[in-house]
């Protein structure tokens, strides 16, 4: 059931070139972090970053995918609808948080990326898709 919606909600994404699909991954072996992002539009991939870093927390890694990611896509002037699919969805949450946290840097430029794609224009819109890891 979670794989047809998830299946579903890319295919509609894929037939609308406003929509912008960013796939973000991350995994740490032997204290390096190598994270990954991929960005379609409409039926054609735009970007695929793969950064390294070395002693680097899950946390931290999964934020900077996203981040970079997002930056890349709210870059795009023809873009209003953004699906952000992420195995860690727990991580993406700490966007929103405005407690004080250990990510509040992270956070806080995310939020600054974001509030502007909302500015440019009121209707655009984010999501968020959680997809587990090992069912990839």
């Amino acid at each position: 059931m979670y794989f047809h919606k998830l299946n579903e909600l890319i295919l509609l994404a894929l037939v609308d070139p406003k929509t912008a699909i960013v796939v973000s991954d991350t995994s740490i072996k032997n204290q390096v972090a190598t994270f990954i992002a991929h960005i379609h539009i409409h039926d054609i991939p735009i970007v695929k970053t793969v950064h390294y870093a070395v002693n680097v927390t899950f946390i931290k890694a999964k934020l900077f995918v996203i981040r970079c990611g997002l930056n890349q896509t709210t870059q795009l002037t023809n873009i209003e609808h953004i699906i952000v699919v992420t195995d860690s969805i727990h991580t993406a949450k700490k966007i929103f948080n405005s407690s004080i946290h250990l990510y509040q840097v992270q956070t806080l430029s995310i939020s600054k990326e974001l509030r502007e794609f909302f500015i440019r224009n009121h209707h655009n819109s984010i999501e968020f898709w959680d997809y587990l890891s090992q069912d990839k």
